[in-house]
């Protein structure tokens, strides 16, 4: 494993260089001129999983693992952090995939200030897992070939997002845990894996659960523009949506769903004082070919103006189905 290091003022000019390190484009996190005096970044070459493993244990903050194209066999795992001035980034593209044998693909455990991108990561029972990993972004990864969940923000993994990716293929036991993107933990309110941004990602076919599942206990998530194929929802274990919310203050917006089961959207309240205030703007549900027994574009199942309210605007789409949400939740509103 070779270790390019170079000070922080000459990291900017690593940008854009791909061609000296043979993969693609270099993505090198610059610290702030406060420590440019100081500190030192690396670039890291990993061309196999003894290199990639080497790499993940010795990673400073700043530091840029860069994947080689091929296959990288294993369960790989991180557990250093990066600061906000100079996160770790692990990239490649998708050329480059982590296969794991059983177990997690990638697991950041207490890794915090993490960036994701580019690669793929297939085989084994969970794809990316994140504990205790804050202020992690994910972008532009292929997720698939999993027996469970497709990418898990878990054990108060806050401030963190998943954009510009794709998962589908998961959930191969049958058992219908087979999420595309789970945030928090069920069974309680203990997991506050609060503020996640999903965006502008692509979910689906062949999930084994719902593309996304929001638990309670946690707060804020952001789910925005994404497309989601619900064609294989298996409904074991209520999994019949392509969305079930069970958090507080989520925001849905701007995201298209075909082939579901029975609704596109659900919220729940399986712990009082959660399931509440969501707001769903401009999502277009196609429930065409739905046999549940609601068959909602949005089904809010807790439905209280003062305690538990939610918001669901005008410019929320249906095609098919009963109904763009279920009697007494009120429609207002332009949306935005």
């Amino acid at each position: 494993m070779r270790r390019h290091r170079i000070t922080s003022l000459c990291a900017a000019a690593l940008l854009g260089a791909g061609a000296l390190l043979g993969t693609g484009s270099a993505s090198v996190a610059v610290p702030s001129d406060a420590d440019a005096e100081t500190e030192a970044v690396a670039v890291v070459p990993v061309r196999n999983a003894a290199e990639l493993k080497g790499a993940l244990a010795a990673a400073k903050p700043g530091d840029t693992i860069q994947l080689a194209d091929g296959t990288y066999r294993g369960n790989f795992k991180a557990y250093a952090s990066g600061r906000g001035s100079a996160p770790i980034t692990l990239t490649g593209s998708g050329g480059a995939v982590l296969r794991a044998r059983g177990g997690y693909g990638l697991h950041l455990n207490g890794a915090s200030y993490w960036n994701l991108s580019g690669f793929t990561v297939t085989g084994g029972q969970k794809g990316i897992m994140l504990d205790a990993a804050d202020h992690v972004h994910i972008n532009s990864v292929t997720v698939h070939g999993l027996a469970m969940e497709g990418v898990h923000f878990r054990n108060s993994s806050s401030d963190g997002s998943i954009r510009n990716s794709t998962v589908y293929d998961t959930g191969n036991n049958g058992r219908g845990m087979g999420e595309g993107i789970y945030v928090g933990s069920a069974g309680g309110t203990s997991d506050g894996s609060d503020r996640v941004l999903i965006e502008n990602n692509t979910l689906g076919p062949d999930i084994g659960g719902e593309s996304i599942d929001i638990k309670e206990g946690t707060t804020g998530a952001r789910i925005i523009g994404n497309t989601f194929d619900g064609s294989g929802l298996t409904g074991a274990h209520f999994d019949d949506s392509w969305v079930d919310i069970k958090g507080n203050d989520v925001l849905v917006a701007h995201n298209t769903g075909t082939h579901t089961t029975n609704d596109g959207f659900q919220t729940h309240t399986v712990q009082d004082g959660w399931g509440c205030r969501a707001t769903f703007r401009g999502n277009t549900s196609d429930l065409r070919g739905a046999s549940g027994p609601s068959r909602y574009a949005i089904n809010v199942t807790n439905y209280a103006q003062g305690s538990c309210p939610v918001t669901i605007t005008r410019d929320n789409t249906v095609t098919g189905g009963r109904a763009l949400t279920n009697p007494g939740v009120p429609v207002t509103g332009s949306g935005g």
